[in-house]
């Protein structure tokens, strides 16, 4: 400091007192947090190998740990096509007398699996399941690579993401009956990912006509503006009905002009583990609900929600526009089965690790999924209701059974409140990091580095604040930008 005879002047410079910050507490708990998320990283391939390895065990020892019925009536079905007009007669009721399974699907599907039929069926499932838990690991793959991890990393936050989705009610369900949902969901996403418009409109169109419920796929082709791709999937679903004709006949008329639309075909309406609206209202009712008015209506107010959250949404956020979709697609649906909600795993990994982690509740959707689904409400209430075919129930019972749908309504409106608070124009806001999806292998859930966060805030933040938001750093999980 200048005296006043140096002829020099200045003026006078604020010093910030900082007082002493009790920072035990954070600094034990991230070291913790970091060795552990450094644990599971590394034993992530062991976790992976014991999952895998448990749910064979369940499969073949547990009592009744897999009935594959649903594989059986792919496999049926296709070896009906050796015995013409018998596709859509043929039933499967070895395992489940009470509801003899009929093939529910297009006749595309017939020819696909027909070759699988000759093989003996020990050895198809033993491999279904092997390429379910394959096909498992490159969805969640895919909607990293979706959200923005780099190429080559993530691989082993892929294998614990793995691991534990194993376990959730849809891939336990789809597991137990031998589904082709997740198989289906990884060409889904692979068409999304891929900038090839061929080979999305060609994956796109075979899933469809293998299994319906993949062509709600087109609805994001055609809100993204991927033109091409959405027509060319289309003529693939064409050209799977014109190779059907050849090979069935007279069945693929008939299923796409009498069978098609006939939701009681495919299942009891109002059992719990159907998750659509349509099955949530019937069983409040007490009567199969139909598509009258409280469905339609229900229809409605979620394709509003799906349009807002669509709209909330960044534009470059693929992973999130197609789970929008995808969540209307299973509300809409006649009959959602829970293995139809395989959809919700690419849903975690978006909510905590995608764009919107940073938005408000981000955890507490990705992980409150996670915690619902490894429960499995709609198994528990399978054991409360008398009988797969009996509608009505205890009011309770009823209301319980909308859970899926109100968790998948309430995703949406929270995409839809939270975006706006949240969307980037042309930079981040001040205090918070771009919604960057940067989960890559190194970013397990975990809190950041106190003395970062600390170092960060006396770089943007002026010195008579620092004291104030330092307290708040040792108090939350917060991220500063430089």
């Amino acid at each position: 400091m200048t005296g006043p005879g140096t002829g020099n002047s200045t003026a006078p410079v604020a010093i910030a007192k900082v007082g002493q910050i009790d920072t035990t507490t954070a600094a034990q708990a991230a070291p913790f947090t970091r060795r552990l998320a450094n644990s599971l990283r590394a034993a992530a391939p062991l976790l992976l190998a014991v999952s895998v390895a448990a749910r064979l065990a369940w499969t073949y020892l547990a009592p009744n740990g897999a009935n594959f019925v649903d594989l059986h009536v792919y496999l049926g079905g296709a070896a009906a096509i050796d015995h013409p007009g018998t596709l859509y007669s043929y039933v499967y009721a070895d395992q489940t007398p009470d509801f003899p399974l009929p093939f529910t699907y297009p006749p595309f599907a017939a020819v696909v699996f027909y070759p699988l039929h000759l093989l003996p069926f020990g050895l198809v499932a033993f491999l279904w399941q092997i390429a379910t838990m394959a096909a498992l690991y490159g969805s969640i793959r895919i909607s990293q690579r979706l959200i923005g991890v780099p190429a080559g990393t993530g691989r082993r936050v892929a294998m614990l993401w793995t691991a534990i989705t194993i376990w959730i009610e849809p891939l336990r369900s789809t597991f137990d009956y031998g589904q082709i949902n997740v198989l289906l969901m990884l060409g889904v996403l692979w068409a999304v990912y891929t900038t090839r418009w061929w080979l999305s409109g060609l994956l796109v169109g075979v899933a469809a006509g293998i299994k319906l419920t993949p062509a709600i796929t087109g609805v994001y082709f055609v809100g993204v503006r991927r033109w091409a791709a959405a027509a060319l999937s289309v003529v693939v679903f064409l050209a799977t009905i014109g190779v059907s004709a050849l090979v069935v006949g007279d069945q693929t008329r008939y299923y796409f002009t009498d069978l098609l639309g006939d939701a009681h075909r495919v299942g009891p309406i109002a059992t719990s583990f159907n998750q659509s609206w349509r099955g949530g209202i019937s069983r409040i009712l007490g009567h199969d609900a139909g598509f009258g008015p409280l469905v339609l209506a229900a229809i409605g107010v979620t394709a509003v929600l799906a349009i807002l959250a669509w709209r909330a949404l960044d534009g470059p956020d693929q992973l999130g526009k197609l789970l929008v979709v995808e969540l209307f697609g299973l509300l809409l649906s006649p009959i959602s089965w829970t293995h139809h909600w395989v959809w919700l795993v690419p849903l975690m990994i978006w909510a905590i690790h995608g764009p919107p982690r940073e938005r408000p509740g981000a955890r507490i959707v990705g992980w409150g999924w996670l915690a619902l689904t490894i429960i499995g409400p709609p198994w528990l209430l399978s054991f409360a209701q008398p009988s797969i075919w009996q509608i009505s129930r205890p009011w309770y019972l009823a209301w319980a059974g909308l859970v899926y749908v109100v968790a998948a309504v309430a995703t949406l409106v929270w995409i839809t409140v939270t975006g706006p608070r949240v969307a980037l124009s042309d930079g981040p806001m001040p205090g918070r990091r771009p919604p960057v999806a940067a989960a890559a292998e190194d970013e397990l859930p975990t809190i950041p580095s106190i003395s970062r966060a600390i170092a960060m805030s006396f770089l943007v933040i002026p010195p008579t604040e620092c004291v104030t938001r330092a307290k708040v750093t040792v108090r939350q999980r917060i991220s500063i930008s430089g």
